[in-house]
């Protein structure tokens, strides 16, 4: 196993320079207990429960349109950030969720693949306007820093991460970052993961995994990133243990288990008035002869409808890649449907 200090100085400077901004993206932390403190049927303000509902929501649509983990979390910093210094009603979250994923899309994403407004709106089927969610976004823009991309757990795992596989070099076969990413997103659909430390958050999924895995020789390694950047045993451990804890909740069976929720696809009367003439309009389709079927063909024939993503428990994850129209609707589709009926509160 090599050591640490075979690691380009580079890396521990960066390392570093992240450990003492990270600070200035955390969100207050006498906020974080007024949201865990509040009532879940609070008219005067947001509920921790309230928020992680918003929060997986908006893993739903950072799924639906195929943005990058970086948005999702950039998105939810900007959301905790903003909640915990302004008061903020209710009804006023969704609009307020939907304009800082709107806000993080053009921060991370390529111009061409961030989401028109109105089409944003459309399929959070939300009742405000497009002048409302521009109206909201300038306010959020106002009172946070949203010009620098935010120093996030995110930021520290794709630092992290490439030590472990330089390290290893071959001979472990450590979890990919996908998966890790994952985790990370499942984690932050729970509110008390917002007070820890990116740095140490970030840490701490790995060091859970690797344990799991019972990866001794890496877990030092943990040990050397742990003592640059003066994390103490007793704040790794604590969230060690959360983060273990989540990923039990989240692949249990009851987690997993679909709460019924039916998607409801918005369309105008025109278009309905179409669908049903079209019903009875559909020509019969001739019977293929059995004969012809070659098993060769079908094979290569058939849509690769999976996507690229590592989920949390190994599984395959909930992000596409792609357009929206055309082509890809019918996978858009699959994946809202999946969020839809296997995404539950962790």
């Amino acid at each position: 196993m090599r050591d640490l200090h075979a690691i380009d100085s580079r890396l521990l400077n960066e390392l570093k320079s992240c450990r003492a901004k990270e600070y200035d993206f955390l969100p207050r932390e006498a906020g974080l207990r007024m949201m865990e403190s509040a009532p879940t049927e609070n008219h005067s303000g947001v509920s921790a429960k309230c928020r992680d509902a918003r929060v997986e929501e908006l893993w739903g649509l950072t799924s639906f349109f195929g943005y990058r983990t970086q948005t999702f979390v950039q998105a939810v910093n900007l959301l905790d950030r903003f909640l915990t210094i302004m008061k903020v009603q209710p009804k006023h979250l969704p609009c307020i969720g939907v304009g800082c994923l709107h806000i993080a899309a053009k921060m991370v994403e390529e111009e061409n693949d961030v989401s028109p407004t109105h089409e944003l709106i459309r399929i959070s089927q939300s009742k405000f306007t497009v002048s409302d969610l521009c109206r909201m976004e300038k306010i959020i823009s106002e009172k946070l820093s949203v010009a620098p991309e935010a120093v996030t757990a995110l930021t520290f795992l794709r630092l992290y991460y490439p030590t472990f596989t330089f390290l290893s070099a071959g001979r472990e076969e450590i979890p990919s970052i996908g998966r890790l990413e994952a985790q990370l997103k499942a984690c932050l659909c729970r509110l008390v993961f917002s007070k820890a430390k990116p740095s140490v958050l970030a840490l701490s999924l790995i060091a859970q995994e690797l344990e799991a895995l019972q990866f001794t020789a890496l877990s030092e390694i943990v040990q050397q990133f742990q003592r640059h950047l003066k994390i103490s045993d007793g704040e790794l451990l604590h969230w060690k243990e959360l983060v273990a804890k989540c990923m039990t909740e989240y692949c249990s069976s009851e987690c997993n288990k679909p709460d019924n929720k039916k998607l409801v696809w918005i369309v105008s009367r025109r278009t309905a008035q179409n669908l049903q003439a079209n019903h009875f309009s559909v020509p019969g389709l001739p019977t293929i002869p059995e004969a012809i079927w070659d098993e060769s063909e079908s094979e290569d024939s058939c849509e690769d409808m999976s996507c690229g993503e590592d989920s949390p428990c190994g599984s395959p994850g909930s992000d596409g890649e792609g357009a929206f129209f055309l082509s890809t609707f019918l996978h858009r589709k699959k994946i809202l449907l999946e969020y839809v009926t296997h995404m539950h509160p962790i």
